[in-house]
């Protein structure tokens, strides 16, 4: 009977050992796993237009640390933001989701204001013109039916991190609602990510419902740059690899940069000896080295920490420039345009070994494309019908072409400009159609031979304008997307502001 005893004893010992083992090979085979990932710091900057950086080609702005990242990585001279202003491009990055699907389509909140035309020569600002459209429906806040790439990389094993711009939380910017903020889409830390559009001003101290820093005089970038390097050394020697976007806030309205910054660009001075404001374009170029000098300050840190080796990088822009503070040339127009110049931005990707270093790629990609392309960088299967947009991995690789035939826009509203068309957009190999809501004024352009979309080939390829124009009206009933309304239809509680009345239209 003891025997027997010591026999079950000896079987009940191996047995846990055998157990503790495998447990300990799986808990090393994970880690291992999380350690060979890659990091993702993913860098979004507000409004910065496509001709806005050095290595674009445009010798009128100062980014070394940019034309760095390009050496060193694969620069994207066709790619697009989903939408030509921030929130929808916002929401689709960070989903993998066209706007037209998650239902955010203009930037927040959408307002009645957007909806009245500038007024008429002469006339008093209140003497406006009415307008005969409304918008789509379009939410103030990403529904969280939608599962967000941080949440996804989350339940991997990454430590998640937002630092920057959310404006993804309902039309209130005071708001402290937290359930409406990065921390409550995946993010572990989250600084700075509200619902605000912009920081009203760049220099401390700055004061947002989550963020109240700065000495005065301190400058916006420089302090979100100093919070996402105090991240860096909290992560460099955690066996968990890290998801960091750092959405900054710059180069957004208003714009300013340091003094030192503008001495660069002005020799002026103040009775007081101290360096004269310049005038915007200057400004603006100042904001953008600025930016540059910030970015720098973060990719630095990676280096400095040895992060860099297995860090995915990835620059882009929520849309195009805005109007006034710089040219897109030759693209045509700006921020709130279904042109060029509204949706097509810069966009850089460097992942040492893994991504051509010093390539220029010209493959047509999107802002919903990010999502794939980050899981398939870190191994975390995922089915391709989830997202709108597909991995860049092997195009940035070389080592094959995307499998899609057509990129798709669609954007309902008037800007806060109010100057552009309510549109939706197909581009599908060199030929963009436009597809007009508010006028007859489609267009057709041949970007190969006309980037400047200044030749509307609408009468004269019927053929081809009514090919892309049914592939977009399929996608639009398949996204299901919310399409302008007779102004009159819509209720004056839709939209936060003034309705116009209707003896005003």
């Amino acid at each position: 009977m003891i025997h027997d005893k010591i026999k079950k004893s000896k079987y009940l010992c191996v047995t846990v050992t055998v157990l503790c083992t495998l447990a300990a090979t799986s808990c090393l085979a994970a880690e291992t796993s999380l350690r060979t990932r890659p990091n993702i710091l993913f860098i979004m900057i507000d409004d910065l237009g496509w001709m806005d950086i050095h290595t674009q080609g445009n010798d009128k702005f100062v980014t070394p640390n940019l034309d760095r990242l390009a050496a060193q990585g694969t620069r994207f001279t066709d790619f697009y933001a989903a939408a030509p202003v921030c929130s929808p491009t916002r929401a689709a990055c960070i989903t993998g989701l066209a706007p037209a699907r998650v239902k955010v389509t203009n930037h927040i909140p959408d307002r009645w204001s957007f909806y009245d035309a500038q007024p008429a020569p002469g006339a008093t600002p209140d003497e406006r013109i009415g307008r005969l459209w409304g918008p789509g429906r379009s939410r103030h806040v990403l529904d969280k039916q939608y599962r967000t790439i941080a949440q996804r990389l989350k339940a991997a094993g990454y430590r998640t991190a937002f630092i920057g711009k959310w404006h993804l939380a309902g039309p209130d910017y005071n708001s402290t609602d937290t359930s409406l903020f990065p921390e409550s889409f995946g993010f572990d830390l989250n600084i700075a990510g509200n619902a605000m559009g912009g920081p009203g001003t760049f220099y401390a101290p700055i004061n947002m419902p989550n963020y109240k820093k700065g000495k005065p005089g301190e400058y916006l970038p420089n302090l979100l740059a100093q919070e996402a390097v105090d991240y860096l050394d909290t992560v460099k020697d955690d066996t968990r690899p890290f998801f960091l976007c750092f959405w900054t806030y710059t180069v957004h309205w208003p714009i300013q940069a340091t003094p030192d910054l503008y001495a660069h660009y002005t020799d002026a001075r103040n009775a007081d000896g101290s360096v004269k404001e310049p005038d915007i374009e200057l400004r603006y170029r100042a904001m953008v080295e600025g930016m540059d000098l910030a970015v720098g300050r973060v990719l630095r840190a990676l280096d400095q920490r040895n992060l860099a080796s297995n860090t995915l990088v990835v620059f882009t822009s929520d849309n195009g420039q805005m109007p006034g503070a710089s040219v897109a040339d030759p693209l045509r127009a700006a921020k709130g345009y279904l042109y060029e110049g509204g949706i097509r931005v810069p966009m850089i990707m460097r992942w040492p070994g893994r991504i051509r270093a010093g390539a220029i790629e010209s493959t047509p990609a999107i802002s919903m494309d990010f999502a794939p392309t980050f899981l398939h960088a870190a191994g975390i299967d995922y089915a391709a019908q989830e997202f709108d947009g597909q991995s860049l991995l092997p195009v940035a690789s070389g080592s094959g072409p995307l499998d899609r035939d057509a990129l798709y826009w669609h954007y309902p509203h008037y800007c806060y400009h109010g100057m552009n068309d309510m549109g939706s957009v197909i581009r599908c190999g060199d030929y963009k159609y436009i597809h007009h809501y508010d006028n007859d004024d489609h267009e057709l352009f041949n970007l190969k031979l006309d980037i400047r979309e200044s030749v509307n080939l609408y009468s004269t390829k019927p053929a081809k304008a009514a090919e892309l124009k049914a592939k977009l009206m399929a996608w639009l009933r398949e996204t299901d997307a919310q399409l302008p309304r007779l102004y009159v239809d819509i209720l004056a509680a839709e939209l936060p502001g003034r309705k116009r009345e209707a003896s005003g239209l």
